[in-house]
């Protein structure tokens, strides 16, 4: 297996654990949409995206955006958004 394809591995297994994520909080939420933002908090995925001399005002939920849109892309979770907030539940 070349590089490429590991690191596309590694991404999607990372992909699958958040979706585990989201289905194991279904339960506490309402209709099981579950907010994207009490993940990136509580598993503390958010991260600066820019070089150390560059400016980033505060760490972004770049990561769990990519990894839940891999998601969509696969049927796996649906999306809802309500004001500025994220949602997501797993279809069943």
């Amino acid at each position: 297996m070349n590089r490429k394809d590991v690191m596309h591995n590694l991404i999607e297994i990372l992909a699958f654990e958040l979706l585990q994520e989201i289905k194991d909080r279904e339960p506490q939420h309402k209709d099981r949409w579950v907010p994207i933002a009490s993940i990136n908090t509580e598993l503390e995925l958010k991260f600066l995206a820019v070089p150390k001399s560059n400016t980033q005002y505060g760490e972004k939920g770049w990561l769990v955006a990519i990894l839940v849109r891999i998601l969509e892309e696969k049927d796996l979770v649906q999306f809802n958004k309500i004001g500025n907030n994220s949602f997501y539940r797993t279809y069943t």
